[in-house]
């Protein structure tokens, strides 16, 4: 796996040569990413309709797209707050790993949950990593670097993002509380469900299928009702993988070319949370057709 070639979701496309004036250190790069997107649940804006719809952007030139005809300026030229394109974390991640491998730097995306959002709850979130030539280097490109964090946002320490495949091998051992990991302690999206469905978005980030964190494809669902141990195969070769074992790293790949129930093909099931009904989008042709 080259993750220093672009993948189709965050491939520039024509818009490629605003990435050739970006900063070339990592963090330059991330606060002008925070310049060109805008939290759609925490920016302080409330958006509703097509601002709204600004969120199922999946592939990278789209969310350029939108960008240039609003502001029609250089990435790193001040946009006002509402000016911004509305995303989450992993449009975040996947800007700040599409400006990387411009620049021939490996990265890739992380899925997993972060403690640092809610005291006592891990929120679903999508993180960065780039190879500086020896080790992975995590970012949270979301986040304006302070101390008020207790760790650094440039390289977060080990132990403060877990992998979807860690939480789902620490639920089933009965380590931790399923119920304290999801999108918000108040939502009911949380538990060994949804837990089990990020496994399945962490491998396809893994392989560059840079999906949205609301796309259902092959085995994931709503429930536990099926065989886990499939899934607690392939959440330990995701960690062992993590570790560095090549093996693993081949198994999960050729698992995820081969097994229908692993990997999207060329269709994903959209569930937004724009509350817009299911549809599916064609991720070939980017048509989209209504889920029946």
């Amino acid at each position: 796996m080259s993750f220093a070639a672009q993948s189709a979701y965050s491939n520039p496309g024509e818009y490629a040569a605003l990435l050739d004036v970006l900063p070339s250190d990592v963090a330059g790069i991330t606060d002008v990413v925070r310049n060109v997107l805008i939290h759609y649940r925490g920016g302080g804006i409330e958006f509703t309709g097509e601002r709204l719809e600004e969120i199922n952007h999946r592939w990278i030139d789209d969310l350029l797209a939108t960008d240039q005809r609003r502001n029609g300026t250089p990435l790193a030229t001040p946009r006002e707050p509402a000016d911004r394109v509305a995303g989450c974390c992993r449009d975040y991640t996947l800007l700040t790993v599409s400006a990387l491998r411009h620049k021939g730097i490996p990265a890739r995306s992380r899925i997993g949950f972060a403690p640092y959002f809610v005291p006592g709850f891990n929120c679903d979130h999508v993180v960065a990593e780039y190879w500086n030539g020896d080790r992975w280097v995590m970012v949270d490109a979301q986040l304006e670097p302070g101390e008020h964090w207790g760790f650094d946002v440039q390289d977060m320490p080990a132990g403060k993002f877990r992998s979807a495949a860690e939480v789902w091998l620490g639920y089933r051992s009965g380590e931790l509380d399923g119920d304290l990991f999801g999108v918000d302690p108040s939502l009911p999206l949380k538990g060994g469900w949804f837990i089990r469905d990020y496994v399945f978005l962490q491998l396809a980030h893994l392989q560059c299928d840079e999906v949205l964190l609301w796309d259902g494809f092959g085995g994931m669902a709503d429930d536990l009702e099926m065989d886990l141990g499939p899934t607690d195969e392939v959440a330990a070769l995701l960690v062992a993988s993590d570790a560095g074992d090549e093996a693993a790293t081949t198994k999960l790949r050729d698992l995820y070319r081969e097994d229908p129930e692993w990997h999207p093909a060329d269709r994903l099931e959209v569930h937004s949370p724009t509350g817009t009904p299911p549809y599916y989008v064609n991720v070939t042709t980017r048509e989209q057709t209504p889920a029946t």
